[in-house]
């Protein structure tokens, strides 16, 4: 493809998601009818795409309207492309420009298009990070660095570094977990290398990771809200006999097979089954949440997020500690963790939970940046009082 027919298939796949189909769907069903793309092309595209995602707001008024079209033009021109040589109709690139959209139109200096943003956020964002709040609102608009966690169980970072540099993949210790490595150079080839198939490697981001790193000691875990298992397998790896759960069992399923990949031993628990379990030394909630500290890798739901899901979001937080509190054995941990950057999420949920539960006490709490080590994370440590 060439880069016009590349810009072209990005327009394609805009145009696809404003009447209703999610950024993955539009372009899976792309990719499935074009079959004379290949890998780099579909890479290409989806670059393209979620590149306007990042800076959807900005981009529009770059580009005078909401249209794929128009978001398209936003996003070249903030990247001072040759948008006449892209927009020339050959090789099933786009139709020439119009006259009307050569003409730049003014960018209003706007908070909520600085940021790209929603306004309603915003607030949000400066009540969760006070200064840093643009600094932190302009790293979600970037590209999020590629990060591997080391599965010390079979391996060491040392010997995952020179054993991905086999592969040609160029990888770096990274400065916020022990197990953290970021790639720098192939990372489309870590999902198919033996390092990766043979389970020395997970894709994991160093925030999420750091939040289990500093977890001292073992004895029986449980990943309440485990969804894929990223922090069953990091449990699993230093040394915790663990057991996972959440309530649509539907997105655990793949744990079995990363849990052999990486010589673990993981079981899944439905509600019935915790009924049973008894208690556990640490008991880890990965609540659901905005997702707003990891925008960057899924900016779709920046856009998607409403005032009133975020207030749904809040109760299942509440709900998710007032239920996993049960089962913590006495002397245990209770670790509630989101990724979120904003405080109704994070500490907003821990007082409320402290307030309503006076037996319990915050024994550490602590948060990660968005920037090029990892997301934003927030991670609080409970424990009942004796």
């Amino acid at each position: 493809m060439t880069p016009g027919a590349r810009v072209a298939a990005a327009i394609e796949v805009l145009d696809a998601m404003a009447v209703g189909q999610a950024a993955e769907q539009a372009l899976s069903r792309w990719a499935r009818a074009s079959r004379y793309a290949g890998s780099k092309d579909r890479a290409a595209v989806r670059d393209h795409v979620f590149d306007v995602l990042r800076h959807k707001r900005s981009d529009a008024a770059r580009g005078g309207d909401t249209t794929g079209r128009a978001l398209m033009i936003g996003r070249l021109r903030a990247q001072d492309a040759d948008i006449e040589a892209l927009f020339d109709g050959s090789g099933y690139g786009p139709p020439p420009l119009s006259e009307a959209e050569r003409l730049r139109p003014g960018v209003p200096d706007d908070i909520g298009i600085r940021w790209d943003m929603p306004d309603w956020l915003i607030p949000h964002l400066q009540d969760g990070l006070g200064a840093d709040a643009e600094r932190t609102a302009v790293a979600l608009t970037e590209r999020a660095p590629v990060t591997l966690r080391v599965n010390t169980a079979r391996t060491t970072p040392a010997a995952a570094i020179a054993a991905l540099a086999d592969e040609g993949v160029v990888a770096a210790p990274n400065p916020r977990a022990a197990t953290a490595l970021t790639v720098t150079e192939g990372a489309r080839r870590v999902r198919n290398g033996p390092c990766f198939q043979g389970g020395h490697v997970e894709v994991q981001d160093a925030s999420s990771q750091a939040a289990v790193a500093g977890l001292i000691g073992q004895g029986r875990a449980l990943d309440f809200c485990a969804g894929g298992g990223g922090k069953a397998l990091a449990l699993a790896a230093m040394g915790w006999q663990v057991s996972a759960h959440d309530i649509d069992p539907a997105r655990m399923q793949d744990i079995p097979v990363r849990a052999a990949r990486g010589g673990h031993d993981i079981t899944l628990c439905s509600s019935q089954d915790l009924a049973q379990a008894g208690q556990f030394d640490l008991v880890f909630c990965d609540a659901p949440c905005s997702g707003s500290g990891t925008w960057r890798r899924t900016p779709e739901a920046k856009w998607a997020l409403t005032p009133e899901r975020l207030t749904e979001l809040t109760q299942m937080q509440a709900d998710v500690l007032e239920t996993a509190r049960a089962y913590v054995a006495p002397g245990g941990l209770l670790v509630y963790a989101t990724c979120s950057v904003f405080s109704a999420e994070n500490e907003g949920c821990v007082a409320w939970f402290l307030d309503d539960h006076p037996d319990w006490t915050l024994a550490e709490a602590q948060g990660w940046p968005v920037d090029q080590a990892g997301d934003g994370f927030y991670c609080a440590r409970l424990t009942q009082r004796q």
